[in-house]
């Protein structure tokens, strides 16, 4: 699995970090999405994509390829 975000269209609502919180963390500044963890560990992708679902904006993209 190999993540990617796309800040400029994230709306804050934090429920990234709420579902998959070692993945996810939001910006001190502004509240949009910061992306901590890539490439996270298998134990972590089920959270990941729950984290995928709820985002509002849809700005948690899983990229297609080995990672």
């Amino acid at each position: 699995m190999r993540l990617s975000t796309d800040r400029a269209r994230c709306c804050s609502s934090g429920m990234c970090v709420i579902t998959a919180p070692e993945v996810f963390d939001q910006d001190d500044e502004d509240g949009r999405v910061l992306l901590l963890d890539p490439t996270p560990s298998p134990a972590l992708h089920e959270a990941v994509r729950q984290a995928i679902e709820v985002c509002p904006c849809g700005v948690i993209t899983e990229e297609i390829g080995p990672g």
